[in-house]
């Protein structure tokens, strides 16, 4: 079965995509959750502002699903549980896909399924269980028409006892391309310490689209710089999470970044709008 139907729903007709993320909480690491404490607030707040896509966990993808809104964004239905992202990081990490995910993305009428790619050179089961898991969903997903979303996370060690962003580029770059070669629809990447580099980044997930992700909180200017960065090195669009719901007024950047990417704004005209 074909997926367009579904990148369809995702991706506006110039072919970018905005997507928020709102699944923080699978995680259990207690410094991402300022800001979401009440997800029926903060995904109807950031549904107004309609970006093209919210990834929501297979919990609380109820507060989007249940909208009246129209039109409204489509749900991106995060497939696995890990806890890498604990800090300090546990002994035993792991990565699961949810049983039935595509089967219960289906029913909620998701639009597309978000999985990890996990690489962390002292952690080697851990890229084992992350290969496993996007093989193993990949004919599922053809079967049903569902696009893969592929996140692949390249991290080190940040001497804290948890882990980093790795800001060797080449690492992301061949990361990224082997998720192309598992099959990924979509693939969501860390962005480079070298933002004038990430045309590379791109190259190596084409054909799919390359959709940066953002990170921790920073500025108002330096994300918007980094949006319109990433934009002109190629990528597809982008996707935030804390960078939207840690904000003052997450519908105000929300809105600031679907004129970046879909507009061709400027860092001062989504400056302006923020203000």
């Amino acid at each position: 079965m074909s997926v367009n139907p579904r990148l369809n729903r995702l991706f506006a007709q110039n072919g970018k995509c905005l997507q928020v993320a709102l699944d923080h909480g699978i995680a259990n690491e207690p410094s991402t959750l300022p800001g979401m404490e009440n997800m029926k607030q903060v995904v109807s707040t950031v549904a107004a502002a309609n970006p093209d896509a919210i990834i929501l966990t297979l919990g609380q993808a109820h507060w989007l699903q249940d909208l009246a809104q129209k039109p409204k964004p489509a749900l991106v239905l995060r497939a696995d549980a890990m806890n890498v992202y604990t800090v300090p990081t546990p002994k035993q990490v792991f990565c699961k896909v949810i049983d039935d995910v595509v089967e219960q993305a289906m029913a909620l009428d998701a639009a597309a399924i978000v999985v990890n790619l996990l690489w962390e050179p002292d952690l080697p089961d851990l890229h084992r269980q992350c290969t496993e898991n996007v093989l193993h969903l990949k004919p599922q997903c053809e079967r049903h028409g569902m696009p893969l979303i592929v996140e692949p996370l390249v991290m080190i060690p940040d001497g804290q006892g948890g882990y980093k962003i790795n800001p060797d580029i080449r690492k992301t770059v061949a990361l990224a391309r082997q998720a192309v070669e598992f099959g990924a629809d979509i693939v969501k990447a860390d962005i480079a310490e070298n933002l004038h580099q990430y045309h590379l980044v791109v190259e190596a997930a084409s054909p799919r689209p390359l959709l940066p992700r953002g990170g921790a909180r920073v500025p108002d200017q330096e994300i918007l710089t980094r949006t319109y960065t990433l934009l002109q090195q190629g990528a597809s669009g982008i996707v935030y999470g804390r960078n939207v719901y840690q904000h003052p007024h997450p519908e105000r950047m929300v809105r600031a970044c679907q004129a970046m990417v879909h507009e061709g704004a400027t860092v001062a005209q989504a400056m302006a709008i923020l203000e």
